[in-house]
């Protein structure tokens, strides 16, 4: 009987997967000039062209300016009417390595163990996750992909949504570590006294054992140098070398005050370069934010408050407030996966709580892609970056603007999707019942 029940698990499970498989056909890569024409050019350094054109070729941007000067002999897109803007920057999420809620066989972000530096989120990213054309459809080119699961699940990477394999769409395989600091400890009024005893011998622990993991670190690496291969290699070690050097940072997920400032000590003593992921106290948390330089990725402004003595627009005001204090930041969606495309939105829900639009923008694309570590590639339209874009007809912060083209390292994207191709099924049937629009009488 328990045979026969794991194996109809197992079967719903497969189902759900093939159900759940997107048909689009990837792109090619560029391999030949592009121009597009006749555009308002958002540049995304504060520089707006009007009436103006962007070529690009071999997946990079070659220029920008007027239309007299864009190059006679590629293939030129009409444009004229609409924006051009970098494609937006969904900097933390987990598509492509979650698919379905309800069917735990798709969840792919969660690895054995409380310490798994040598996890790295792309090598599991499914290129054929459903999720990943509808968050595009809508300009989202480019995701961080965070795993999670216990203290430190992993390496967080970059990836474009748009390829055949997962080495194709990693842009950044190792963008950084991923802390989930171990929070509690601060006594509740609803507590009970051996809830809070427990709760700080809990998070004492878990925060030793990262302060070991780090010390161990240290040391593998100090003796390879030393001894070269009379050591033997330890990848979970080796994983963490990048973040040790400074070369990655380390991506502390946080949200109450307490843990904001423990987490920021922590690093500061590791000597680690540290980027807020939550951060839902972080304006009070500004001075050391701006004293260490440690950026925050804001995840999502449509959400609820944390408290319930805070004001009810406390998470819509969040972006202007740490603008207001000086601290860097870029906004996220809610680290999720299946509602990413809204990435917009959440930046659009800042502007109408206090953000300038421009810098609403920029928190979804050059900010984005900064704290990332893809600044140089990503987030303007300046030359050399990668032809990553997108043709709209209006804000791509306001819900009505459509998303007409999209242009991922130069690679021309379909911006249909499994949403898009019910929606003109069923608009067939109304057709054909003669009771849509244009359909037969």
């Amino acid at each position: 009987m328990r045979t026969a029940i794991h194996f109809l698990y197992a079967a719903l499970a497969a189902t759900a997967a093939v159900t759940a498989q997107d048909l689009t056909v990837e792109a090619p890569p560029q391999r030949h000039p592009v121009v597009i024409l006749g555009a308002t050019v958002h540049v995304g350094d504060g520089s707006v062209l009007e009436d103006a054109a962007v070529w690009f070729a071999n997946g990079r941007i070659v220029g920008t300016g007027s239309k007299d000067d864009a190059p006679v002999d590629a293939t030129r897109v009409d444009a004229s009417g609409l924006h051009v803007w970098p494609g937006m920057v969904a900097a933390a999420t987990r598509l492509g390595i979650q698919e379905i809620g309800s069917v735990s066989a798709t969840f792919d972000y969660d690895e054995i163990g409380s310490l798994t530096p040598e996890v790295r989120a792309a090598v599991a990213v499914n290129p054929d996750s459903t999720t990943l054309p509808v968050t595009r459809s809508n300009g989202v080119l480019t995701a961080g992909v965070f795993p999670s699961g216990g203290a430190l699940p992993g390496q967080a990477s970059v990836i474009e949504l748009a390829g055949w394999t997962w080495e194709e769409m990693a842009l950044r395989p190792s963008a950084g570590l991923v802390v989930d600091w171990p929070a509690g400890g601060v006594r509740r009024p609803w507590q009970s006294e051996s809830d809070y005893r427990e709760a700080v011998q809990r998070v004492g622990g878990q925060r030793e054992e990262l302060a070991e993991l780090f010390d161990d670190a240290r040391a593998w690496a100090a003796a390879r140098s030393a001894d070269g291969e009379g050591v033997a290699q330890d990848i979970r070690l080796a994983a963490m070398q990048g973040a040790l050097r400074g070369a990655t940072p380390v991506f502390v997920q946080a949200d109450d005050v307490d843990a904001i400032r423990s987490a920021i000590g922590w690093a500061v003593d590791e000597g680690l370069r540290m980027v807020l992921v939550g951060g839902a106290d972080a304006e009070q948390c500004a001075d050391l934010l701006k004293e260490h330089r440690i950026p925050v990725v804001v995840t999502g402004t449509q959400r609820t408050p944390r408290r319930r003595d805070h004001a009810y627009d406390r998470p819509f005001t969040l972006p202007a407030r740490l603008a207001a204090a000086g601290v860097d930041f870029c906004i996220s969606g809610t680290t999720g996966y299946y509602n990413e495309r809204n990435l917009p939105y959440h930046a659009g829900q800042a502007v109408a709580y206090g953000l300038d639009p421009d810098r609403a923008f920029a928190a979804v694309s050059k900010d984005a892609a900064q704290i990332l570590g893809l600044g140089d590639e990503l987030g303007t339209l300046e030359v050399g970056k990668r032809a990553t874009l997108i043709v709209t007809d209006g804000h791509p912060l306001e819900v009505t603007t459509q998303v007409r083209m999209a242009w991922a390292s130069g690679r021309r994207l379909d911006l249909s999707n499994k949403q898009t191709k019910l929606a003109e099924k069923y608009r067939e049937r109304y057709r054909q019942l003669g009771i849509w629009p244009g359909g037969p009488k």
